[in-house]
């Protein structure tokens, strides 16, 4: 295995910013502890907190790429874009971004009214308690919410009855396109890599349609090893990586030290025969 193979990379996990429980710094904090060597914050449709974060990575010793996650609508599905070593005060990134979440609030009430349809009231006001950004209201948020007042034991509890489709408080929502996503991070100079695939409900042709227009677009990498991956879809999506002459990254997915399993810095190691992201990206690490 190439030593760049083994570098602790962790090019994926969230903040207050968005819909993590830590602050930028606790998290840099927390990744260094873990040996962290390269690291990336990547909140959702947000790119408020990369000063903080590049700030406490080079507090500890690590070095850092700026990152988000990119909500995206493919195939009647929301898929997530990871965004890596672009450069944060682009203009376009930031007006993008900016109308990405412009839609959360208006479905955040949509969602507190189904869940008071029934019997759930004032989920709206609860989540928002658990919000670091208001922008950013999501369904984590309400799942939070209604584990601390008892509705629920936890929060995969929560996304089973009352968040996901078919659901009281499940809404979906329109999120940039493909195309969109992928031109707003390589526009700014970064690299764009489809986050957790595995996590697609996806038919073999809606994956290839996928992995095809991203390529076409001017998408480069693909989470090979991150936290929601099992061991055989680390060898699977390696070997979709090598099929599509994609970089592989890796990434915790981390959100919170209560609700995560996989913790910042924990990961395997990329599959050998890969190219990692962070190859294509040497001048852009801080």
């Amino acid at each position: 295995m190439s030593p760049k193979n083994i570098l602790n990379a962790d090019l994926h996990c969230h903040s207050v910013v968005s819909d993590g429980t830590l602050t930028p710094e606790a998290l840099a904090e927390r990744a260094s502890l873990n040996g962290v060597e390269l690291w990336a914050l990547t909140d959702h449709d947000e790119i408020g907190g990369q000063a903080r974060a590049a700030a406490a990575a080079r507090s500890h010793g690590m070095r850092y790429l700026t990152g988000t996650e990119i909500s995206v609508t493919f195939a009647g599905q929301t898929v997530h874009i990871v965004g890596l070593g672009f450069d944060a005060s682009n203009p376009a990134m930031h007006q993008g971004l900016m109308a990405t979440r412009g839609g959360r609030g208006q479905r955040a009430m949509e969602m507190s009214d189904g869940l008071a349809a029934v019997g759930i009231r004032g989920a709206y006001e609860g989540a928002l308690t658990f919000v670091g950004n208001p922008e950013l209201v999501s369904r984590t948020h309400f799942a939070r919410f209604l584990v601390e007042t008892g509705v629920c034991k936890d929060t995969n509890e929560v996304f089973r009855k009352y968040l996901t489709e078919g659901k009281p408080g499940y809404v979906p929502h329109r999120w940039a396109s493909l195309q969109n996503a992928v031109s707003w991070i390589t526009g700014a100079g970064g690299v764009a890599v489809i986050a957790h695939p595995a996590r697609y409900k996806f038919t073999p042709n809606e994956e290839y349609a996928l992995f095809s227009e991203f390529k076409a677009h001017g998408g480069l990498g693909v989470e090979v090893v991150t936290g929601s991956h099992s061991t055989q879809e680390y060898v699977q999506y390696a070997e979709t990586a090598r099929e599509f002459g994609l970089a592989a990254s890796r990434g915790s997915d981390f959100h919170s030290p209560d609700e995560s399993h996989t913790d910042l810095g924990t990961l395997p190691f990329l599959p050998g025969g890969l190219q990692p992201v962070w190859e294509l990206l040497e001048d852009r690490i801080q």
